[in-house]
């Protein structure tokens, strides 16, 4: 397995993957829930209410509930949950401590999500530290955040972030540079970041439903299927992800999309859903200390053709106001009367105001 140029330790990257963390706060802060099917999101209106489930414990998710389903389906499947909204303020104080902790390594950290980040812990020199290290990580992040975590641990961050999954949750997975062929051999091909719905099925249908079959698939029928995409899959299989984990200071856009569980034109589905967008943009806005200049909604409809509209706008922003108004606008726009599959926002032309600076808008 590959190894930093000039450098005589092993490469080694850890992903953190906070378990149900909005629920998981909650839990936290009000112990009589703990242990109940506990759903985040929107009111439930007794099943007819608007908006989506932003996430939800392992119990609600034993009823069907998922992340992003319309919040009367978890409704109906889960009737007597405890139905919390977003408490977002609450979420970013968590959030940082937790993103605290691991800056407090010393070591270079990526966060990727609120509740989500890589570290690169190659100083350490081996497999067995880093073990050990993650270990006093999950423990620290639940002393001091009363929060779960699972964590994986190897060469690369693809493999990483798959080991994070494996045995969520509240679990720590690490693969040494020899084990990674056989850890991803029998794993469902969709279990590959990145491998979607439409890959996915595609995939199925020529007969690759494991990543060690895709990983022994010849390139030349995966180009013929996939096109330029065709080595990038393969590699992915195969383990092999050179990217660095970096710092997000730099950051150029942020966005966050969804699928939807089945094509819709669902007005209220599809409205619930760019809301649920927008507050998670806002946040993820809010964590940085960033404002946007431009929107960008993405639809892509039924038979997987995609459209993509943006805004730009006068001044920078960093209100959800602003941003639920951009967003509307351009959906409005892109909605033809076809079916809707994937939807989803991105703000760019991102500015940071300095410690002390006042904002004139």
């Amino acid at each position: 397995m590959s190894e930093n140029p000039g450098a005589t330790s092993p490469r080694i990257i850890l992903h953190a993957d906070m378990d149900c963390f909005y629920a998981a706060v909650e839990m936290h802060d009000h112990p009589e829930i703990a242990g109940k099917p506990v759903i985040v999101g929107a009111d439930p209106q007794g099943g007819s209410g608007r908006g989506v489930v932003s996430t939800c414990s392992y119990e609600a998710r034993a009823f069907g509930v998922r992340s992003a389903m319309p919040i009367s389906q978890a409704y109906r499947l889960c009737p007597d949950a405890v139905y919390l909204r977003p408490d977002m303020a609450r979420y970013a104080v968590a959030s940082g401590e937790i993103m605290g902790i691991f800056r407090g390594t010393g070591y270079r950290v990526q966060q990727v999500s609120i509740d989500e980040a890589f570290l690169d812990i190659s100083p350490v020199g081996s497999f067995d530290a880093a073990r050990d290290l993650a270990a006093q990580l999950k423990q620290e992040i639940r002393a001091r955040a009363g929060i779960n975590c699972s964590l994986g641990v190897a060469p690369t961050k693809i493999v990483a972030k798959i080991a994070s999954d494996f045995h969520k949750p509240d679990s720590l997975t690490v693969v040494e540079p020899n084990d990674v062929p056989a850890f991803l051999a029998p794993m469902p091909v969709r279990k590959i970041p990145g491998i979607g719905g439409k890959t996915g099925a595609l995939l199925e249908d020529l007969g690759i439903k494991t990543i060690d079959d895709l990983a022994s698939c010849n390139i030349q029928r995966l180009i013929g299927a996939f096109g330029r995409s065709a080595a990038l899959l393969h590699e992915a299989a195969l383990g092999h992800d050179e990217s660095e984990v970096v710092e997000r200071d730099g950051v150029k856009s942020i966005s966050k999309e969804t699928t939807f569980a089945c094509d819709t034109d669902d007005a209220d589905e599809i409205a619930a859903t760019i809301e649920w967008l927008v507050r998670e943009v806002t946040q993820s806005l809010a964590d940085e200390g960033l404002h946007f200049k431009t929107v960008t909604v993405r639809v892509r409809y039924e038979g997987f053709v995609s459209k993509t509209k943006s805004k730009s706008l006068l001044h920078h922003h960093n209100d959800e106001a602003t941003l639920r108004s951009s967003a509307g606008e351009l959906l409005r726009s892109l909605c033809e009367g076809q079916k809707i599959r994937r939807l989803g926002l991105r703000v760019s032309g991102l500015w940071k105001q300095d410690a002390g600076q006042q904002t004139l808008f």
